[in-house]
């Protein structure tokens, strides 16, 4: 079972490194990161609650070209890589890694949902090419309605952090700001164990962090209403899950609010395509899509309630 949700949170930094008062604009751009994800599918769990004590990104020199940069940028795609390697985490005098944040933060992810963001971090850095964010968090637990609570392992996540690869990579220009959108995608992140029918019918979930890192300077948003019809009125969905796939894959998903509003952030300008289902209706057809940089994309679907028999209305 697949749990999905949107998160935003932030934390505004004021300090670099020591020698950046002595940089001039041309040296240095702003970074700003935003970390977001999409809301809970189902109204089992309570909390969903994680620590970030840490957040750090790589500065690719400009003629840094190796083999070993090239080889992980190919065997890992938008999202968090297996974390099963850590030689690179190793940092010293040279290390090609800027803090941008570090400060425990303890955040509940299911309330900031659909959309909404706040900072992560707003910190000047030395201008470049990034191609790498590490994200190191702990005391992931998730509380269900009934009170039970499951502590989850993070797999590397506390000592070498979850590494998300940009790409293409985020340039920060001197004297300009740069934004990084990371989507902490809960759908394929939390997996629920047993039956989730019932709140007493989960055992435990798995976590297995995935999460993409979005250049926001070329992607874009894609938005719309989950809605049925209702004795030929119009009744907005809530719960509604929105798929967006990118060649035949899942990319990223979406939930309706309570209004039937959806709004997947972070897509790189491109064609998608894009369906929505929900329990006790049928799923809709799969439409194409046309993200546009810094563009807010419109997406609505109707979807239609599944036929019910006799017998299923009496028991």
């Amino acid at each position: 079972m697949i749990l999905g949700l949107f998160l935003a949170l932030a934390l505004t930094l004021t300090n670099c490194s020591d020698d950046q008062n002595n940089t001039n604009s041309e040296e240095t751009g702003r970074l700003v990161v935003r970390l977001t994800d999409a809301p809970f599918p189902y109204d089992l769990v309570a909390e969903a609650n994680v620590t970030i004590f840490k957040v750090d990104a790589r500065l690719v020199d400009d003629g840094n070209d190796d083999d070993e940069t090239a080889e992980e940028n190919d065997e890992d795609t938008d999202e968090t890589d297996s974390m099963e390697d850590a030689e690179e985490n190793v940092e010293s005098d040279d290390s090609p890694f800027v803090v941008l944040m570090e400060e425990e933060i303890d955040v509940n992810l299911l309330e900031l949902t659909n959309g909404v963001t706040e900072q992560l971090a707003n910190v000047e850095v030395p201008a470049g090419s990034y191609d790498l964010v590490r994200v190191y968090v702990r005391g992931i637990n998730v509380v269900l309605t009934d009170e039970r609570v499951f502590d989850l392992k993070v797999p590397s996540g506390e000592q070498t952090g979850i590494k998300v690869f940009i790409k293409p990579a985020l340039t920060v220009v001197g004297g300009l700001s740069s934004d990084l959108l990371l989507d902490f995608d809960v759908s394929r992140s939390f997996v629920a164990k047993g039956s989730t029918k019932k709140v007493d019918g989960i055992t435990g979930f798995n976590f297995k962090p995935v999460v993409k890192a979005s250049n926001m300077s070329i992607a874009g948003t894609l938005a719309g209403t989950v809605l049925t019809i209702e004795e030929e009125m119009e009744v907005a969905l809530e719960g509604a899950q929105i798929s967006v796939l990118a060649a035949d894959t899942v990319n990223t998903t979406g939930f309706s609010d309570m209004d039937g509003n959806y709004k997947i952030m972070g897509l790189e300008a491109g064609a998608y395509k894009a369906f929505a289902e929900m329990e006790g209706f049928i799923k809709s057809d799969t439409v194409e899509v046309l993200i546009n940089t810094a563009n807010i994309t419109t997406q609505d679907f109707v979807l239609e309630a599944e036929e019910t028999t006799e017998e299923e209305e009496g028991s």
